[in-house]
This record gives structure tokens, sequence and C-alpha cells, in this order.
């Protein structure tokens, strides 16, 4: 447990008058351990899996960290969702990531590179944005993006802000998640507990790199999913043919169609995506090869016998969140969910009966409505270990990695971030997360320091949802 040595930041901006003279950065982590992340793609198809997986490292000596927004794609998927021109959005972000683009090749000047272009052979090992069924996303020469958008719902029910689509204006910058790219794994004889963790609507996998390397520093693996029901802004899957891959954009809910029975159907697939993750890592633990379609510099072999399958979680924000309240339907090894900032929207009220195991809703003060609570509570009603907590003056996007990369005059014009200080909103998250999973996954660590906080009580942290201020 006796890491000392930190990297320096892996972002820093001067925002100027955009948002008053600060440094920009996404967090490192807090807890004892270095954390490495590497990517995983499994299958050839939309069946695949794709995520990000956080994990205690050892140090190494000139460590590389993984871009925050890993391919331009990603930066037109956001565009998209946002409802924003990528031809305009294109060029702005060439003036505005900095340093990154130099590097940033000729196409993402123009029109984006189409979906399931050629790409060059597999056996090239050098990363970048025109190569990522090799493995783009940690290496020197990739174009260095740092972009916004909300990963909030937009639904009739239940709709964000209009003014958080504009983050996507104000992007971070040249950025990197400060965490070691292929790390090497840090063994643990006693296992990591696993967190599976499930994104928002319109966001991807990398965009909680804060939270899923806070956790990873504290002793946890934590995988964050890329989803392929079309629910996020943009993801893609490496084809059976050498060199090719698909881009799945995200979908609007049709014309016509109504919005539930849409949203139901991709939580559903997502709950289940959640589940093939983590026998996804029983067969690791099993001793089943496991190939790798991005050829990452990461033997995944090295899990076995050092992630703890007996104490597992599910995790998400917003879709993601209620995401992981389906996943304990649907999975027993689950023992417990954190939701943050559930949308609970798409969820059919047969199953809050089913869900069988305790849930820990961290909510924020500007996004749940009295109907989206009055759904928690149904099942706080049913288990006494289920709780809801809110955290006062943070907003939807206060869970996300955007709140730490928008200068804080721009972040409170557009409702990226809340009165409370992102860097506090964290702690508090993080702490009552491990205070829950300490609690319900049996862990043998000093994580219930943070018990007050399931009770609501504690600075900017409140029981319930008392107040409902919902800007929707």
């Amino acid at each position: 447990m006796g890491v000392t040595t930190r990297p320096a930041s892996a972002c820093r901006l001067g925002c100027g008058s955009m948002g008053g003279t600060q440094s920009l950065a996404l967090p490192l982590g807090k807890g004892p351990h270095l954390v490495g992340c590497t990517d995983v793609m499994v299958g050839h198809t939309r069946q695949g899996l794709f995520l990000r997986l956080f994990y205690p490292c050892l140090p190494r000596a000139g460590a590389e960290r993984p871009l925050w927004i890993p391919r331009y794609e990603y930066c037109g998927g956001l565009a998209d969702f946002a409802h924003r021109s990528r031809r305009w959005c294109a060029p702005l972000l060439s003036v505005t990531v900095g340093k990154g683009a130099a590097s940033i090749p000729s196409p993402i000047l123009g029109a984006p590179p189409s979906p399931g272009h050629p790409l060059p052979q597999r056996g090239s090992r050098t990363p970048s944005p025109s190569h990522p069924c090799s493995g783009e996303l940690g290496g020197r020469d990739g174009a260095e993006q740092g972009l916004a958008a909300a990963a909030a719902p937009r639904s009739s029910t239940l709709v964000p802000s209009p003014a958080s689509s504009w983050g996507f204006l104000f992007p971070a910058g040249s950025c990197r998640v400060p965490v070691s790219w292929n790390g090497p794994f840090k063994p643990c004889s006693s296992g990591y507990p696993l967190i599976i963790f499930s994104h928002g609507l319109g966001a991807f996998r990398t965009l909680y790199s804060s939270v899923c390397s806070e956790l990873a520093s504290w002793g946890f693996a934590v995988a964050a999913l890329e989803h392929r029901d079309r629910s996020a802004s943009m993801t893609y899957f490496c084809t059976a043919e050498a060199g090719r891959e698909e881009w799945i954009p995200y979908r609007r809910v049709p014309q016509g169609q109504k919005e539930f029975y849409f949203r139901n159907k991709q939580v559903h697939q997502r709950a289940e995506e959640c589940v093939r993750a983590l026998r996804l890592f029983a067969d690791i633990g099993s001793g089943k090869s496991v190939p790798n379609v991005l050829h990452q510099d990461f033997d995944l072999s090295v899990l076995k016998d050092s992630v703890d399958l007996t104490k597992v979680a599910v995790m998400g924000h917003s879709f993601g969140g209620v995401t992981a309240v389906l996943a304990l339907v649907k999975e027993p090894s689950f023992r417990c969910a954190v939701a943050l900032d559930a949308w609970m929207f798409p969820l059919e009220n047969a199953l809050y009966s089913a869900v069988p195991k305790p849930v820990l809703f961290i909510n924020t003060e500007k996004f749940q409505t009295p109907e989206s609570v009055a759904k928690m509570k149904r099942l706080s009603s049913r288990n006494s270990q289920t709780k809801i907590i809110t955290i006062l003056g943070s907003v939807h996007q206060s869970q996300t990695d955007f709140t730490f990369l928008t200068g804080k005059l721009i972040s409170r014009i557009l409702g990226m971030r809340g009165a409370l200080d992102p860097h506090k909103a964290l702690d508090i998250t993080s702490r009552a997360a491990l205070a829950f999973l300490q609690r319900h996954l049996n862990l043998e660590e000093e994580l219930d320091q943070w018990d007050n906080l399931l009770e609501g009580v504690g600075d900017s942290v409140v029981p319930e949802a008392p107040f409902c201020r919902s800007n929707l």
C-alpha cells in the first residue's frame, strides 16, 4: 500500500478570460495505489465487448498517459449528439487543441473519415488515430483533443438544460488522463474487487476517468464499458477483415416511436453487456485465453488470481445508473450497485420489485425530478440497505470529467459545474461509494470511515432528495 510517488497532472490549462486564471486538469487518485489503464476489445462484431480497464499498478519510469478523447471520430460523435455541425467544429478544434493540433491528420481539417474506412495493417506498433485496431490510445503521435459535451439524457420526459449541449464549444485542450498507459499490473494475492461501470447517454468509456481512476487508486479493478446499443455518442469495433473498423454512431429516438420503448430496449442491452463483461473476467480468472483485438502491450492473463469475482459491484451515471440497477436483476453475482444521478425513466415498473440487492443512489441537486426520486424510493422502501443521498451545489455533469476541464465562469454559465468545487464533489461521490462498497462487498479496509455519508450526514450532502430542484 505504501506508494508515495505521484505523477504530475496530465492536463494543465490556463483559462484566462474564459473562466478566470486557473489550472484545469483531471485529478489524480487519492488512494494508496498508482493507477494504470488499458483498453480491451473482445470479438469482431457488435456483439463483442469494448472497455477501458483501470487497475492498481506498479511504478514505471517514463510511463505514458492515455489521451482523454482518444479519436477524432469521438469528437464528431459528441458534436452530433449536441446538434452541432462537424464542419465548423473540426476547424475550431484544430485551433483549440493546442500542441495536439500539430499532429492532427488532414482529414480532421475537412470532413471526418467515413465509418469503415480502411486502416493500415495491424503489424504497426505506432499508436495513432488512424490505426485503432493495434492500440491507438497511448501514443505520443496521436491527435490530442479535449472536448466537453453533455452526457445526460435528452428525453421528452427528462431533458437536461439546453445550455449543457454547448459544452463542446470550450474544449479541454491537449489533455491526457493522469494514469499509466498499459502500466505494469500490481499483483494482489487476495484479489481486487471488481466494478463494472456503465456510461451515460451520449458518453463513452473515457469520460468518467476521474471517478474510475479514483476508485482504482483505492484497490479496485474498474471496467468502464463502451456500450454498443447506440447510446454512446460514438463507438466502433474491429472487423475480422484485417485492418478494418466499423463505427457505431449515436441514434436518436426514431420519429413516431415512443421514447420509453426505445430506451427500455437499450437499457436491457446495456445491462446484458455489463453481465457479459463480468463473464469476461470470469473467463480470464479460469485461465481461458482471451484475445484482445486491440493488441495492447498488456497481458490480460496477469489478472488471473488477482481479481476477486466474489466481490463484484456494478456502477454507472445517468442512463448508466439505471443500467446498474437493472444489472442487479440480470446477474446475481453483482452484490450491489452505485447509481450516480440515475435516469430512472427507461426501467419498466414490473422490475422494481425484482431488484434483489442494495443500491446507493448519489444524486446531484439540480437534475432529479420528483417522479424519478419516487422510483428510487420504491427500492429503498423494500430494502433498508438501499440509500439515497444528494450532493448540494452539484449538477448532472458534476459526476463526469467535464466539470474539471472547463473554466469556472464558463462552466457555471453553461451548467457544466455547480456551486460546489468539483474536487469536493468527487470526494463526496467516491467516498460514499467506497463506504457502500466496503459494507456490501465485505472488504477488509478502512473505507467505513465515510459511513456517515451514506446517511446523508456531512458537509454539502443531505439524505434522500429533499429539494428536487431539477433544471430540466
